[in-house]
Order: C-alpha cells, then sequence, then structure tokens
C-alpha cells in the first residue's frame, strides 16, 4: 500500500516510480480521489460541529421561550441529521474506490534496481561455484529420477498434473534437504522456528499482498479460507495490526511448510519433471525491522540463502532483478538462480526481497522508535532458503553419476543415517 501523503507531496516522484514499473501516470486519479474524500469528510466534519452547536442553542431558546428561534434550530438539526447518511455513503463509496486503486499499484522499485521489462534485462550480480564437466552426457532428473523414487505417474494418478509423490531413498533425501536448511536458518543464521497456519483469511493475503490481484494463482476452501502460496504469508501477518516493541527488532523467522499454488500464469512451462509443482516445500525467510536497518537485512537474509548453496556445492549466480520481473510487493529483489547440467543453464531457486514499508502499510505493523511519540510503520523481508524441491532437483542433476546413481552431498549425510549414494531399484 502506498502513503496518500506521499502522493500528495510528491506526485511527479511517485509517477517517476510507476513509470519504472511500465505503468501510466495515476497521481491524478488518486489526487481527486483523495480531494473529493475530504472534501465529505470535511462536510461531514462541519454538520456535525453545526448539530452539537445547534443542539445546545435550542436549549438556550427554550429557556428563553424563544419557540420560534428554537423550532428554526430544530429544523436545521433535522435537515443535517437527514442528509448524514448520505454523506457518509458517499464517503464510503470515495474511500473505498481510493482504497482499491491503491491497492492494486505494486510497490515502487528502489533507486539502484536496473530498468528493464523482461528477466532478460535483469543484471548479474556475482556467480559461485566451478560448473562440473561430465564425463557422460547428464540427464535431466526426470528421467533418471523415476528409478531412485520420483513418483511422477503415482501423484499425477493421485492427484492430476504436476502432483509428484517421493518414495524410498528420494523421500528421505527431500526430508533431509529440508532438515539441513531449517538447521542452518535457526542455528547458524538466528532465524526462530515457527510452525504457522498453512490456511489463512483473505487479510492475510491483502496484506502481503497477494490479494486482490492475484487470487487466480491461489486455491480457496470451500469456507473461505485460502492455502498459503508461501509461509511468507503467515510469517509475515504474525505483527499484523501490532506495534511491536522496538527492542524485539529486528524479529527473524522461518518456517518449513507445504506451499500450493495453481500456477496458473505458467501454462506450459516446465510441465515435465518435479521444477514447478502445485505442492512443494520451501523453507521460508522473515525478517521485519526498522526502515535503517531493512538495506542490511536484506544482505543478511541473501547471504543465508547462499550459504545453504554453497554447503550443498552447488553452483549458482545472483541476479538483481530488473523494474519488469520484480514482484508485486518489492523494491528490491535478488535471485539466486542454480546449475541446472540438463538445461545447460542457471534457474531460479530462491527470491529473496525488500519490501519497505509496503507490506506494512497493508496489514498495519508498526513499532514506535525510543524518544517519539507517533509510531511508523515497519520494513518487511522475504525470501526462500530454500526451495527444497528445486534444491531436490539440483542436487540429483549436480550429483549424478553414469550409472544412474546420485552421490548424497556431504553435508547431507548426517541426515540421511550415514547414506552416501542414491541407487536406481
Amino acid at each position: 500500500m502506498h502513503d496518500i501523503r506521499f502522493i500528495r507531496e510528491n506526485p511527479a516522484a511517485f509517477d517517476a516510480g510507476l513509470a519504472r514499473r511500465g505503468l501510466a501516470a495515476l497521481s491524478p486519479q488518486i489526487l481527486a480521489l483523495d480531494e473529493q474524500s475530504r472534501a465529505i469528510k470535511t462536510q461531514l466534519q462541519v454538520g456535525q460541529a453545526r448539530r452539537n452547536e445547534a443542539s445546545k442553542l435550542i436549549g438556550q431558546a427554550m429557556a428563553a421561550k424563544d419557540v420560534e428561534k428554537a423550532e428554526a434550530l430544530k429544523a436545521e438539526v433535522a435537515a443535517i441529521k437527514e442528509g448524514t447518511p448520505a454523506l457518509e455513503a458517499q464517503d464510503r463509496e470515495v474511500g473505498d474506490a481510493l482504497g482499491a486503486t491503491l491497492a492494486a499499484i505494486p510497490n515502487l522499485p528502489a533507486d539502484d534496481v536496473p530498468q528493464g521489462d523482461s528477466e532478460a534485462d535483469n543484471v548479474e550480480v556475482s556467480r559461485w561455484g566451478t560448473v562440473r564437466t561430465f564425463d557422460f552426457a547428464p540427464q535431466d532428473h526426470a528421467d533418471f529420477g523415476p528409478a531412485l523414487g520420483l513418483d511422477f505417474e503415482g501423484g499425477a494418478a493421485l492427484s492430476g498434473a504436476r502432483f509428484t509423490a517421493l518414495r524410498g531413498q528420494m523421500a528421505r533425501l527431500h526430508r533431509a534437504l529440508a532438515q539441513f536448511m531449517l538447521d542452518t536458518q535457526t542455528g547458524a543464521n538466528g532465524y526462530e522456528e515457527t510452525n504457522p497456519p498453512l490456511l489463512v483469511r483473505d487479510e492475510a493475503l491483502f496484506g502481503t499482498g497477494q490479494l486482490p490481484k492475484f487470487a487466480e494463482d491461489l486455491f480457496r476452501t470451500t469456507d473461505g479460507r485460502w492455502l498459503i502460496p508461501t509461509a511468507e504469508v503467515s510469517l509475515t501477518n504474525l505483527v499484523a495490526n501490532q506495534i511491536v516493541p522496538v527492542g524485539d527488532l529486528p524479529v527473524r523467522l522461518t518456517a518449513l511448510t507445504p506451499c500450493f499454488r495453481s500456477e496458473a500464469g505458467s501454462a506450459g512451462r516446465d510441465t515435465r519433471g518435479f521444477i514447478r509443482q502445485h505442492q512443494f516445500e520451501k523453507v521460508e525467510l522473515v525478517a521485519i525491522c526498522a526502515p535503517d536497518e531493512s538495506e542490511a537485512e536484506h544482505e543478511r537474509m541473501c547471504a543465508a540463502a547462499e550459504g545453504i548453496l554453497q554447503a550443498l556445492a552447488l553452483p549458482y549466480r545472483k541476479m538483481l532483478l530488473c523494474t519488469g520481473d520484480m514482484g508485486f510487493g518489492a523494491r528490491k529483489t535478488w535471485d539466486l538462480e542454480v546449475w541446472l547440467p540438463s538445461q545447460n543453464t542457471y534457474r531460479e531457486i530462491s527470491s529473496v526481497s525488500n519490501c519497505g514499508d509496503f507490506q506494512a502499510r497493508r496489514m498495519n505493523a508498526r513499532y514506535k522508535p525510543e524518544g517519539e511519540k507517533q509510531t511508523r510503520f515497519l520494513h518487511t523481508l522475504n525470501g526462500s532458503g530454500l526451495a527444497v524441491g528445486r534444491t531436490l532437483v539440483a542436487v540429483l542433476e549436480n550429483y549424478q553419476q553414469a550409472d544412474g546413481s546420485v552421490i548424497v552431498p556431504e553435508v547431507l549425510t548426517p541426515y540421511m543415517g550415514g547414506v552416501t549414494r542414491l541407487t536406481p531399484n
């Protein structure tokens, strides 16, 4: 959500930010609604003040036995009272229109975000690791994974396309990855482990920006709740409508949860394999902090995600997303892209975003700086640390052997009960 006061005072800067997002100027439309809303509120306030004043004057007129004046004042009060409901309805209508307009506008990009229209305009920041040279033609995980327990047919038979069952050693490797990630983020990186609800109300998804614009990307239950597309929704909303004590900042949370996405906007993309599923697990990272801490917190969170890839010895690159490829609520995003040998390219495995105060305004999450009377909106950040399924794919493909087996990364062997290799059935 955007600060209406900022738009009033900086309409040109606001429209310039929208232009960087590829959007037309909206400040004239917004300010017209804002002016109309304020005029109606002023009319209501003036009417209420006059009503209170006239009510007092009626008593004085009656005491002075000035019946004519008292009756005139009563008529005036009645007229004001009669007209108030229409004004209140108009106030709600204009306020709803203004709120809906502001709610549909994405966050403005930070100054250092590169201009661009699509992922082709993202900027590579760095690379880590050495891409493996194979002495055989590396296979796609979808081809050799089924012999290791990646059951595409079983998942599809149960639930349809983009659902997969993991069995035996594959299920154990998936669990090992998830537990290693969670242990690292809590133990080494200081995020508080959280087990949040997987079903949330409309307000939670509005707070983090998925609603109202992206409803088609979500799954909804028959009683009106929503399955979370990411634990970011649950974790960030834990501070909704709160004033967080400044001494508690920054708040750092992590959760391993199933995530559910309809993938409505990805028709035809990654239909084969385990890359893009309707149901998947992810270790999410969320930070809630004061505004002057958010840039450093962004760096810290990205390093926490990178550390998982480095521990698994998976080559990756860090990308700074351009204005045209950032998510709705982000003001700046880094993507981590892991190397997939079968595709001979890097694929996204984590997005780490600084949302500034955009989400906090939508969910009314605030703090009170020391020595100040007024509250301020918090800054929120989120990132994957990491997506478990995509990490599983990266491990399978980068550690595959010519005989169809897969070497287990060394850091995972304690989680695998000492198993060092997955072997085909």
